[in-house]
Order: structure tokens, then C-alpha cells, then sequence
């Protein structure tokens, strides 16, 4: 979906006027969240063009156009809540919800702990099973305690290298590309924290709590990604009672077909739900 159809909006959550874009138009709700350091152009690109579809996507605290706030409600938990205030706001009922990355852990959580809130679950790319801490999530970490600690520059050149960026360039292109890029983002000390406390977090829900959903579910994920493992979206299917996995092609192989086959996918999906 183009960016520019999406109409900016803003959500009062503790004195932080967050930002939303909303679609406005479209019988089916679909909530859709953005990865770590992304914004609601990551979901918008990665949603299909359909007129049945309101997509909705709000910018957590400290991406886009969100105000940071402090620090220390930088977590999964709080930015769950305000996706939930969102909905609730909107009045909305048995939303799709999703996301990418980051986005898949703040649906997942939010289907665990207000299940009547969601009617289907789309989880893309995700960088989370139920663990805190991931490994997977280390090279965001160390991104981010470079950042702590020099300018950008020098903290490029520390990372440049790494052992981390080493394996990378051979392994996954396109995280190494993602991660290149954080040495560019501004506030360079919100980017800092979000990459150091983020990636410590987890959804905060276990096993038990994932094989409870009941809601149709579509679990997304792709080859030759470190950072959100093929294997993490197969365990997060086996876990779901009612989920389909799918494959898409690579964003290092073509980002186009990666987009076309993101839309393909979702599209469908949502049309198979029951009206």
C-alpha cells in the first residue's frame, strides 16, 4: 500500500502524542506493527492494496514519528498496551492483527493477553518464539552498546569489525544492511536504547500461552535471515493450534518478489477468514 494514502493520526498515550496511520476506508480492520527502528513505511509497503482492508499501524515509542518518552518504558509490554489502547480507541472488534519482527512479539502478546481483541493473527519474519533474549537478537544488542559508546563513525568502524559483521556479510546480507544502518539514525541515544533494551525483552507469554490461541494464524518467515530465523516461524506454527506457515522470497535474493509475495500471502489469508 502507498504510503501517502495513509492518513496521520495521533494517539494520546501518558502525555505522548503517538503517531498512527490509518487507512480510514475498508470493512476489515487490520492492525499491522513495524519491526525494531521502523516506522509505519515498513508496513505499508509490505501491505497489499485492497479496498476491503483499513489497515491501521501505530509508530511505538521512539519510531517515526513518535516521541520517545522515558527510557525505561521502552518494552514490549508497553508498546503492546498502546497497540491495545489503539484498538480500543478506535473502537474496534476482532481486529487481524500483526507485524513484522518486533511487530510479530508485540501480536503475539497481545493475542495471549486480550485474546477478544483478535479475531486472526499474522506474524512475519519473527525475531521471537516466547524467550526473552533471543540469540538471534545479539547483533542488535551490540549495535546498540556500540552506540552507547562512540560516535557513530567509530562505532561503524568497531562493528565493520566484528566477528558479527564477518559472518554476516556471508550469511545474511540483509540484516548486515539493517544493522548498517542504525549508525545513521537519529536520536543516536533513542536508537541506542531501543536496540539494547529491546532486544533483551521477549513477549513475555510462554508455550502454554501461544497453544491457547485459537484464531486463525499466518506465520510467515524466509532463508538465510539471522536475526528472524525460518526456524523461528516454523516453531511458532507448531506451537499455534489453527497456523499456516508460508515462505517468501529473501529480501537479499529480490525485494521485489520479497513485496510480491509478502502482498500474495496476506491477501489471501485474509480473504480465506470466515466474514
Amino acid at each position: 500500500m502507498k504510503f501517502d494514502r495513509l492518513e496521520r493520526r495521533r494517539l494520546q498515550r501518558s502525555g505522548l502524542p503517538l503517531a498512527f496511520f490509518d487507512a480510514q476506508q475498508g470493512r476489515i480492520p487490520v492492525v499491522f506493527q513495524h519491526g525494531l527502528c521502523g516506522s509505519a513505511q515498513q508496513t505499508a509497503e509490505a501491505f497489499p492494496d485492497d479496498a476491503e482492508l483499513r489497515l491501521l499501524s501505530l509508530e511505538c515509542r521512539g519510531h517515526g514519528q513518535s516521541p520517545t518518552g522515558p527510557v525505561e518504558a521502552l518494552s514490549i509490554a508497553q508498546f503492546s498496551d498502546d497497540v491495545i489502547a489503539l484498538i480500543e480507541s478506535e473502537k474496534l472488534e476482532r481486529v487481524v492483527l500483526g507485524g513484522i519482527s518486533m511487530g510479530a512479539a508485540i501480536a503475539l502478546r497481545i493475542a495471549v493477553k486480550r485474546p477478544e481483541l483478535v479475531g486472526a493473527l499474522v506474524l512475519v519474519r519473527p525475531a521471537w518464539v516466547t524467550e526473552s533474549a533471543p540469540a538471534n537478537m545479539q547483533p542488535n544488542a551490540e549495535v546498540g552498546t556500540l552506540l552507547a559508546q562512540f560516535s557513530p563513525e567509530r562505532a561503524r568502524e568497531c562493528f565493520e569489525q566484528s566477528a558479527t559483521a564477518k559472518k554476516l556479510a556471508a550469511s545474511a546480507p540483509d540484516n548486515l544492511a539493517t544493522l548498517r544502518g542504525f549508525f545513521n539514525r537519529q536520536p543516536q541515544a533513542d536508537t541506542s536504547a531501543l536496540l539494547r533494551r529491546i532486544s533483551a525483552d521477549g513477549p513475555g507469554v510462554g508455550p502454554d500461552d501461544v497453544r491457547a490461541i485459537r484464531v486463525p494464524a499466518l506465520v510467515l518467515g524466509h532463508e538465510g535471515d539471522a536475526i528472524h530465523p525460518l526456524a523461528h516461524a516454523r516453531s511458532l506454527a507448531q506451537l499455534l493450534p489453527r497456523a499456516q506457515l508460508g515462505t517468501i522470497t529473501p529480501k537479499s535474493v529480490s525485494r521485489e518478489a520479497y513485496v510480491h509475495d509478502l502482498h500474495a500471502a496476506l491477501r489471501q489469508f485474509i480473504q480465506s477468514l470466515p466474514s
